[in-house]
């Protein structure tokens, strides 16, 4: 929207359910010339991380939100055009607290007839600082955590714009362990009654004793300490809450991959030349659990309250790793049912890099139906990862490794073979999917990856 001359740069909406986002760089600073469509900064929010683009060709005039800060959506960031001004005293909107002194400066006047009532004028500033509008509304994830936690958002204090209840203050409170001490406000209406000045100042100790527990931590000797991004808290609080809520249960299988490695050995270049894709052993295990998940929909299900949900559509999320480990997103492959190897191939590399580049939308990382992760490109052969609420299953893949192994001839005679060898594992939600459904699940992956022809291209 513009403003005069000047176009501002707001929060974006970045998905139905996200209502708020970080700050995590300028990629302009004030006084620099920015293209329309060119990357202006960067955003992390619970789902995604990625680039906001300039609206509008121009100078930067004005940066009101700094790196670090986390805001609402609609927010202004930026200003694009008009006279460049420095953006430090405008992005400070923190001080809404000093509103307080004025109920104070209203005292003079009942103040000189009766001494009375000053003390009563003592009590409103509580109700100020929980009201702001921002206090009683909380977004979707805050009224999430809250009610997961079993904390009542109006005993939060909020550091929001008007005393809003932001992610950051529910999740401090939690986990300073506050929720036990929320009766704790109580104490001050007793603090008035006893006359005696000894008891009054007992009672302040104990909402001091609070902010206390609350002090952030201080690194020793040796350590060093760098905040959560919004990325890594997000994931922190989706996997703890997808532990609270499946019952995890993980099995495993070894799978003859040396068809396989044939038939990628002799597709490589093939697909590199005339289609620039790397067919990846990735692609052909995805190709493949796909087909599978056809035969087992409640692997490819989920479950909602009492109902079991089953879908005839495979939305494939694949787990990616970002630049320096330091994240981990899950986009997805929407009607993957619907690839072959190439077009499987093609997809895996697509999200693969929007996700590093950071140019995913928040469509790109909802909606899958069925994960799968594969931490053997590091040399790992085992693991237990965690299923993708509200995903009934996850597939991990292994370091494809050559040993030896039994094979069986055309004639029926056994004989040891140098093959190359898989380990696949499944995590899955026991509430829904038995073992034995499980194992049958896996047992006809592995037929499908080792009898993989040329016709399944």
């Amino acid at each position: 929207m513009a403003t005069g001359t000047a176009v501002e740069v707001v929060m974006p909406q970045m998905g139905v359910s996200v209502s708020e986002g970080t700050i995590t760089k300028w990629l302009k600073q004030v006084g620099e010339e920015i293209q329309s469509d060119e990357a202006l900064l960067e955003i992390s929010t619970d789902k995604v991380d990625t680039e906001v683009p300039s609206p509008a060709s121009g100078v930067v005039s004005e940066i009101l939100v700094q790196e670090g800060q986390t805001v609402p959506v609609g927010t202004v960031l930026a200003r694009i055009g008009g006279e460049v001004a420095p953006a430090a005293p405008e992005a400070e909107p923190e001080p809404a607290p000093e509103p307080a002194p004025p109920p104070a400066a209203e005292e003079p006047k009942p103040a000189p007839p009766p001494a009375a009532p000053p003390p009563p004028a003592a009590a409103p500033p509580p109700p100020p600082a929980g009201e702001g509008d921002g206090r009683t509304f909380v977004s979707p994830v805050v009224a999430r955590i809250a009610g997961e936690h079993g904390v009542d958002p109006a005993q939060v204090p909020g550091t929001g714009t008007g005393g809003r209840v932001t992610k950051k203050d529910i999740l401090a409170f939690i986990e300073a362990g506050r929720p036990a001490q929320a009766p704790a406000p109580e104490a001050p209406p007793a603090e008035a009654p006893p006359p005696p000045p000894t008891a009054a100042p007992a009672a302040p100790a104990q909402p001091v004793a609070a902010p206390a527990s609350a002090a952030p931590p201080v690194a020793e000797q040796g350590e060093s300490l760098e905040p959560m991004s919004a990325m890594r808290r997000g994931i922190a609080e989706h996997m703890r809450r997808s532990l609270d809520t499946a019952a995890h249960v993980t099995s495993a299988i070894e799978v003859d991959m040396t068809n396989v490695a044939q038939l990628r050995a002799k597709l490589k270049r093939e697909y590199e030349s005339a289609y620039g894709v790397n067919p990846t052993y990735l692609a052909f295990v995805a190709r493949a659990t796909v087909d599978t998940l056809r035969d087992y929909p409640w692997v490819n299900g989920e479950l909602r309250g009492d109902q079991i949900v089953t879908k005839r559509f495979v939305n494939l999320g694949i787990a990616v790793e970002l630049t320096d480990g330091k994240g981990l997103i899950v986009p997805v492959i929407r009607n993957a049912e619907g690839l072959n190897l190439l077009g499987m191939a093609r997809a895996i590399a697509d999200i693969a890099s929007r996700a590093r580049n950071k140019q995913l939308t928040p469509d790109d990382v909802t909606g899958g139906s069925f994960t799968i992760t594969n931490p053997g490109g590091y040399g790992t052969f085992h693991g237990t990862p965690v299923i993708s609420q509200p995903q009934s299953g996850i597939l991990g893949t292994y370091a494809i490794v050559k040993r030896p192994w039994v094979i069986t001839d055309p004639n029926g005679a056994d004989a040891i073979a140098i093959r190359s060898m898989m380990n696949l594992t499944l995590t899955y939600d026991h509430r829904l999917v038995d073992g034995a459904l499980a194992g049958r699940f896996l047992r006809d992956l592995r037929q499908r990856l080792q009898d993989w022809g040329e016709s399944d291209y």
